[in-house]
């Protein structure tokens, strides 16, 4: 044995030991630690899609492309994985057989099970055992790391497309507002529980998309969905919640928003991004105070009642902002997100896409729904005859269950906002 071969032996041990560390913190230990070859891999892939998207214009064009990326992430991980152990069992077996040629077409022959290639010995028998069965048990995780995967991303979209019906899409925190006030029951709303559901979804994403973050990659079906950006329009939507209604302050708001960022910190720390745990609230920030101003007059214009003006709001939603906007803009942009009113700028000349309402589809010869006009305690239009059970005039006496005056503001079918009467 010479020189040479001791140095390819210790050099092939040292690769086989690394891979096999890095497979086991990746497939088994459920603690999130970036690793040199899982960002390379992941570096080579985005490369590969960033240069093939580069032509296209249409966002659902390039959104269409890159809807393959996370699979191709696992299938070059895999490839890249079996490479390495190739490589690492060639150099291990060099010194055995009668040249490298040889170790390398033996060992491809132990780690897929072919057994068309091998040598007599003890030495190069215990090292084609250990090559197959190295290729067995990483095919094996890679087939058992599947369901895991996609169980995380089912539990993920579920809510994302529960809320393609409040906030929009694309997604937008100032829509989702608007939309629970307008052609909503009078007297309560269901804000509490769904941003209770939020903070146990953010839980949940930030648990899963730290441990295995090639779950970044894989989009959300729909063309105009996004988790990341569903996340931040639930934060705004908090933030301009407590900045503009503090009589109405909630400790549900405060929790989302805080497990929100605190789930967008644990992913980019995943991706080797830079964190800042402690935000300053006096900082600035991205968005400015001119389109903050036009989301509060659009929620003004359907009724939504608040108690400060925008310019009294701003500092407040600003020092909230400020704990998310720079990690969930650096995040869209390092996933290509569909680029959504108040998500930050992508990698590519891209103007916000406008949300989409749906048309207004109540049938013309369908009675009113009932809502109470403003101040007088009985409906403006009525939907017949009142039967038992049917709220009474003593139910409002002009004010909602919080105590606010009654907005009279009507919705089309399924209360959603009719486009023709929302400001632009």
């Amino acid at each position: 044995m010479t020189f040479l071969h001791v140095v390819a032996f210790v050099a092939g041990a040292a690769i086989v030991l690394a891979v096999t560390a890095h497979i086991v913190r990746t497939l088994v230990v459920p603690r999130a630690r970036p690793t040199v070859l899982t960002h390379a891999v992941d570096a080579g892939v985005d490369g590969f899609y960033r240069l093939i998207t580069r032509p296209l214009q249409a966002y659902e064009r390039k959104d269409q492309v890159l809807a393959g990326q996370g699979a191709v992430v696992l299938l070059v991980q895999l490839v890249t994985w079996l490479a390495a152990f190739e490589l690492g069992y060639t150099l291990v077996l060099w010194p055995f057989v009668a040249g490298f040629p040889i170790a390398l077409r033996e060992t491809g022959s132990s780690m897929f099970t072919l057994g068309f290639a091998s040598t007599a010995g003890t030495a190069p028998t215990v090292v084609d055992l250990l090559a197959a069965a190295t290729g067995l048990v990483v095919v094996a995780l890679q087939i058992a790391y599947l369901p895991t995967l996609y169980g995380a991303f089912n539990r993920r979209e579920t809510e994302v497309t529960l809320l393609m019906a409040r906030a929009g899409t694309p997604p937008w925190g100032p829509e989702l507002l608007v939309r629970t006030r307008y052609g909503v029951a009078v007297r309560s709303d269901d804000l509490p529980a769904f941003y209770s559901r939020w903070e146990r979804w953010a839980a949940d994403v930030a648990e899963s998309h730290s441990n295995y973050p090639v779950l970044v990659r894989f989009r959300s079906p729909q063309a105009l969905s996004s988790w990341l950006v569903g996340l931040l329009a639930v934060m705004d939507s908090a933030a301009m919640l407590l900045a503009l209604c503090p009589s109405r302050d909630r400790i549900e708001p405060r929790r989302a928003i805080r497990m929100g960022f605190t789930a967008l910190q644990q992913i980019a720390a995943a991706l080797g991004m830079a964190v800042t745990a402690d935000a300053d609230p006096d900082a600035e920030i991205q968005l400015r105070f001119e389109e903050f101003a036009a989301a509060v007059e659009m929620m003004r214009a359907v009724g939504f009642p608040m108690d400060r003006a925008a310019d009294e709001a701003w500092p407040h939603f600003r020092g909230w902002r400020v704990n998310y906007e720079t990690l969930a803009y650096a995040l869209a942009r390092h996933t290509d997100a569909v680029p959504a009113p108040w998500s930050g700028p992508r990698r590519w000349a891209a103007e916000a896409i406008p949300v989409r309402r749906p048309p207004n589809r109540a049938p013309k010869d369908a009675k009113p729904p009932f809502f109470p006009a403003r101040g007088t305690g009985w409906p403006a239009q009525s939907s017949g005859r009142q039967e038992a059970g049917d709220p009474t005039p003593a139910d409002f006496e002009g004010e909602d269950g919080d105590g606010e005056e009654v907005s009279d503001v009507t919705g089309g079918a399924g209360g959603e906002v009719p486009e023709a009467e929302l400001p632009a």
